[in-house]
């Protein structure tokens, strides 16, 4: 290693100590405020509860009830936010342990330690990547969360008593509402199956790979205006755990971006499980891309599916050009 290089990491390290030191002290102020917002949370659940056994009126409960459903999303954030840095906590140890043993070995062969460098570098930033992509999520989930099923819960209060008051006045009209009631639960039930379906299938554990992918190809296809088709090829059989949810999240990705990107109405996919590969494409009629833009681009989940195909010895490829659709497709070994 020279002189220069050894400068270099010699400063990355102190950054990386810096960022650590930094990470540790807001894991301790996040969990503080975590248990306050907990706290916060317990009482107002009980004062929602007393408003609704002494009869208040509808206003009053209502407004208990945002406020708990408010508690409640801080909650969910502050519990994210809080997993996050934990995460960011764990690779910053990991980097740190790299960096040190980098700096250790610093004499052993500048050809060796030229490798390492670079292996170093292309570790901190698949780890940032990761970070990103992960944070991403959260925030997509959390906001889907609040737009969808904790306002549809916020309004299940409101007509529950208006239906309750109705009862003595107008049955009828109570049926009616009782109804609508039951409608909106039903939506919002399905609602929340889709946000555990997309967190951790289930099926993915007791069925494996491929009918965990039609399952999901069809319920994308029942949410949006895409008309997808799936194909699967070669043996189907189990895989490791972390290979299947590594392709499962890629199939997610790739379909998202179809869906929000593309402008297509066409999508098909198809699984080839070979021997030694298992290799997926998906193709779609959108408007096509300059694959060279993604250098620049700030889409992290496609980046993070060719790192992580690549880690894993297998490659990724982007088929487009503007106007004429895309096909991306990845390759990983099959580790059945």
């Amino acid at each position: 290693m020279s002189e220069e290089e050894a400068i270099d990491f010699n400063n990355e390290l102190t950054e990386t100590q810096r960022a650590l030191r930094e990470v540790t002290l807001m894991i301790e102020q996040s969990q503080g405020e975590l248990s306050k917002i907990t706290q916060r949370n317990t009482a107002i659940n009980s004062h929602l509860q007393q408003s609704q056994k002494q009869g208040g009126n509808i206003e009053e409960i209502k407004m208990a009830y945002d406020s708990a459903l408010d508690a409640q999303q801080r909650l969910f954030v502050m519990r994210g936010q809080l997993e996050k840095l934990q995460n960011d906590k764990t690779h910053l140890e990991k980097y740190k342990a790299t960096l040190e043993k980098l700096l250790s070995s610093g004499g052993n062969g500048s050809g060796s330690n030229s490798s390492v460098s670079a292996s170093a570098k292309s570790q901190m930033a698949g780890i940032e990547m990761i970070v990103n992509a992960q944070e991403a999520e959260r925030q997509r989930l959390s906001r889907q969360m609040h737009d969808g099923p904790a306002q549809a819960l916020s309004n299940f209060i409101l007509q529950t008593e208006i239906a309750m008051r109705l009862l003595d006045v107008d049955p009828a009209q109570a049926k009616d509402e009782l109804g609508n009631l039951k409608t909106s639960a039903m939506g919002t039930f399905q609602k929340v199956r889709n946000f555990i379906f997309e967190l951790r299938p289930m099926m993915l554990d007791d069925l494996g790979l491929v009918p965990t992918l039609k399952k999901y190809s069809e319920a994308f296809k029942e949410q949006t205006a895409l008309d997808i088709s799936m194909t699967v090829t070669g043996t189907e059989r189990r895989f490791e755990p972390y290979l299947e949810v590594m392709i499962f999240r890629a199939f997610q990705e790739l379909l998202g971006n179809a869906a929000r990107h593309s402008q297509a109405n066409m999508v098909k996919a198809h699984l080839d499980l070979g021997a030694d590969n298992i290799r997926i494409s998906v193709d779609d009629n959108g408007r096509g891309f300059d694959p060279e833009i993604l250098k620049e681009s700030s889409n992290l989940g496609l980046k993070l599916i060719r790192e992580r195909a690549e880690m894993l010895g297998g490659n990724f490829e982007i088929d487009s050009t503007i106007g004429s659709g895309a096909r991306i497709s990845f390759t990983v070994p099959a580790k059945s």
